[in-house]
């Protein structure tokens, strides 16, 4: 049984150490518990120990525990997974934040689909920093003119880039890439003030992520022990 908060006080302390490393503040890095195919128990001794934001990479997993933690009504739900149009109204009407934007069809369903009653849907755009025929978004030189028509929908608001690089273990290679993610997020964030979010950096790599600017590291398995696939997991259809 792997110890959760043991686990979640290792991470911050490691988050804590990079930052500090590369002369950034801690405050200015927020973990997301990457909770996907974990059971609601071990999301509840993460709350338990303070962690708020969680992020799902299944839609319909992602709902069935968001409604069956509602009680916490402090939480924040992060939906990281790709997602196909069909789903997009249940990411819309339940989630806080959408990570993998990478289409206008998409982003124009997720604002037509949010509730009135909801706070627009905070949205990140997913580069395809590495340039893999497998990864889903866009390419760097396409990132300008999909964040204009998403900065104008009235139910989203841009809040900035989100990426996952192809697997890299050399320090110095992960940074090459991470610095390209910086550079652009920059630049947005001088077109547009309201842009605050880099989403980068998993278990793996989190140290070269936050060097390089990230405001979000994605850790999982650092917090919940590796995730075990079922059969309905992995035929989902997002």
């Amino acid at each position: 049984m792997h110890n959760i908060e043991q686990n979640l006080h290792d991470v911050r302390n490691h988050i804590i150490f990079a930052a500090q490393k590369c002369g950034r503040s801690p405050e200015e890095i927020t973990l997301l518990a990457v909770s996907k195919t974990k059971p609601v128990e071990a999301i509840t001794e993460a709350i338990a120990t303070g962690q708020r934001e969680f992020g799902e990479n299944y839609v319909q997993e992602g709902v069935e525990k968001i409604q069956q933690l509602a009680n916490h009504d402090d939480l924040v739900w992060h939906f990281i997974g790709p997602l196909q149009s069909n789903k997009s109204r249940l990411v819309a009407e339940h989630f806080d934040w959408c990570h993998t934007v990478d289409r206008l069809k998409i982003a124009r369903r997720l604002s037509e689909q949010r509730p009135e009653n909801m706070a627009p849907l905070n949205v990140l755009i997913q580069i395809n920093i590495s340039g893999e025929n497998s990864k889903s978004g866009i390419l760097l030189g396409e990132l300008e003119e999909l964040a204009a028509i998403i900065n104008s929908l009235p139910n989203l608001v841009l809040r900035g880039l989100m990426a996952i690089p192809a697997p890299e273990s050399d320090f110095e290679r992960q940074t090459d890439v991470f610095r390209q993610m910086e550079q652009a997020f920059i630049k947005l964030k001088a077109q547009y003030s309201q842009i605050d979010t880099l989403s980068m950096g998993m278990t793996d790599d989190m140290e070269a992520a936050i060097a390089c600017g990230s405001t979000l590291v994605r850790i999982g398995t650092a917090i919940f022990g590796a995730r075990q696939y079922s059969s309905a997991k992995l035929t989902e259809q997002n």
